[in-house]
């Protein structure tokens, strides 16, 4: 992926961007909420062959740590929609 240059009088001088990480922990809260919500819903529907139910405490605990790859994939995801928003 080509990084981003300044738009224009062109020194061609890489544009400063901040790291992923930084993007990824602001996203963190959203993504392992949204992977908690998952996984309860996802052992709602197991019920149909016999697994148990998930608690939705348990559901949050186990959001936690799958909450990181999910943020980082995220982040990842903003970053290259704006550096796709900057280059037009």
């Amino acid at each position: 992926m080509a990084r981003a240059t300044d738009g224009g009088g062109g020194t061609g001088m890489p544009r400063r961007t901040r790291p992923l990480w930084t993007l990824a922990l602001v996203l963190y809260p959203f993504a392992a909420a949204a992977v908690a919500i998952n996984l309860f819903m996802l052992s709602l529907m197991g019920q149909v062959v016999g697994l148990p139910v998930l608690a939705p405490a348990a559901a949050v605990g186990w959001s936690v740590p799958f909450g990181v790859p999910a943020a980082w994939l995220a982040a990842r995801w903003v970053r290259r929609l704006i550096a796709e928003a900057e280059a037009d």
